[in-house]
């Protein structure tokens, strides 16, 4: 069902890369951004660009998986790269200045700016289903970014009472002249950004189609909003966006732990990166399998080697988890260091939302609940067991639930997340550490005098 490989910007934009000296190199061309958009096929073409702009290393790429597990790195993964960047982020001594700090920042306003240009237009599109699948998506990608930088570029969810301490700049219309972009705005509180995420993935929830093919569909909304509802606490909502998800009957477990890993837009995706050979993250500067992969083939280096899983960390799995058997390697940097196993082709498509994940997030809520909507907490946390090779657990506790969540999504983009939403800590950092937050990057700053920089910085 999924056959459309969405490359069209992105091989425009993976000269941009994670490594502290090298140039960032504006185009030499563009088009004027008040006139690109003047029929449907522009505005389709607008929405293959954005979902390229997610594609890019600057997101979900490399960084808005990379950055989560850095952040959250203490007795879990250790950096041994050179780039200054990644290693400010492991060691929480990050810089206003710092590349990739910027360049996640920059690139996730450049495709919230795509969409808003594709919902300003949309009037040019007749054909009304058309039009409503067009909006969808839009909706999906503003909602998801604006998420995602939340998460990143302010103090989390609950960090005040009222979640009135400072989120991100809700951007919600194009900017199509220099005079628009010189025009500045202040950051909107945490719950005024949480409130147009919801709004925006709930939106498109009832817009999109049920499949549409290797794009965002209505489940790929109610996925996000099980996690965004999960990240507020609203464990009612969380559970009942993920159950809406599994008792579709769309998806299903993998039947091995390293399908979704090694083929593309499997049974148990939800929603990944469409990547190939040709236009992909990056395999020399950038991209998950260059920075996580330590793997020899053929006598041929694959990846950098840059992120080592701790030996801890792995002997933590049960001896006999397929998990750690078959996604776990000693790579060819030195002798007992471990590399995780779900990056290794430059290629491959990224996942970013699964259905392992759901049976996670409705095991957990339902057992906070004390509810079994959908299933019991038990068969959700089970299948999940099961499918990894180690035994069932008859009466889950929520420790249980939770470190299975460690275990079965590792190494994808959800570490400090979930440290945060649980009120953990990572080493000697609370959930709430100012230093878990990353700075507004400098050059927003010095252009834009309404934005207050967060604390420490």
């Amino acid at each position: 069902m999924k056959k459309l490989a969405l490359s069209i910007s992105v091989a425009l934009m993976l000269g941009m890369t994670a490594c502290d000296d090298k140039l960032n190199l504006e185009p030499t061309q563009s088009i004027d951004a008040s006139t690109a958009l003047e029929n449907q096929q522009d505005i389709e073409s607008a929405i293959i660009g954005a979902y390229g702009h997610l594609g890019n290393p600057a997101l979900y790429g490399t960084n808005l998986n990379l950055l989560s597990e850095l952040q959250g790195a203490e007795n879990y993964i250790t950096w041994r790269g050179t780039f200054v960047s990644y290693r400010q982020v492991a060691q929480k001594t990050i810089q206003t200045t710092n590349a990739d700090v910027e360049r996640t920042w920059t690139r996730a306003y450049a495709a919230i700016n795509t969409v808003n240009n594709v919902l300003e237009a949309l009037g040019k599109v007749q054909s009304e289903d058309v039009r409503a699948q067009l909006e969808g998506e839009a909706l999906f990608i503003r909602g998801i970014l604006f998420f995602e930088l939340v998460r990143y570029y302010a103090l989390p969810w609950g960090a005040t009472a009222d979640n009135s301490h400072l989120g991100i700049p809700l951007v919600l219309r194009a900017t199509l002249t220099q005079e628009q972009a010189g025009q500045t705005a202040a950051r909107n509180t945490v719950a005024q950004v949480y409130t147009q995420v919801i709004n925006d993935l709930t939106k498109a929830s009832t817009l999109l189609p049920a499949d549409n093919g290797t794009r965002a569909d209505k489940f790929s909304a109610q996925a996000f909003l099980a996690r965004v509802y999960l990240q507020q606490s609203d464990f009612a909502k969380a559970r009942d966006a993920a159950n809406q998800v599994i008792s579709s009957g769309n998806f299903r477990l993998n039947p091995s732990v390293t399908a979704g890993f090694r083929n593309r837009n499997t049974a148990e995706s939800i929603f990944e990166i469409q990547q190939n050979d040709q236009n992909n993250a990056g395999s020399a500067n950038d991209g998950l399998t260059t920075l996580y992969a330590s793997l020899p083939i053929n006598g041929v280096n694959i990846g950098r080697g840059d992120v080592q899983v701790n030996t801890s960390f792995v002997e933590s799995y049960s001896a006999t988890d397929a998990r750690r058997t078959e996604l776990f390697y000693i790579g060819y940097k030195g002798v007992n260091r471990y590399y995780t196993g779900k990056f290794t082709d430059f290629g491959a498509n990224i996942p970013v939302i699964r259905l392992a994940e759901m049976l996670l997030v409705r095991a957990e809520t339902n057992l906070r609940l004390n509810t079994t909507v959908g299933a019991t907490p038990a068969q959700d946390l089970n299948a999940v067991r099961t499918r990894a090779g180690v035994a069932p657990i008859a009466a889950p506790t929520l420790a249980d639930v939770l470190r299975e969540r460690v275990y079965e999504l590792a190494f994808e983009g959800l570490r400090i997340h979930d440290i945060k939403r649980t009120r953990a800590s990572t080493g000697t950092y609370a959930w709430n550490a100012p230093e878990l937050v990353f700075p507004i990057p400098q050059r927003e700053v010095d252009a834009n005098n309404l934005l207050v920089q967060n604390p420490g910085y």
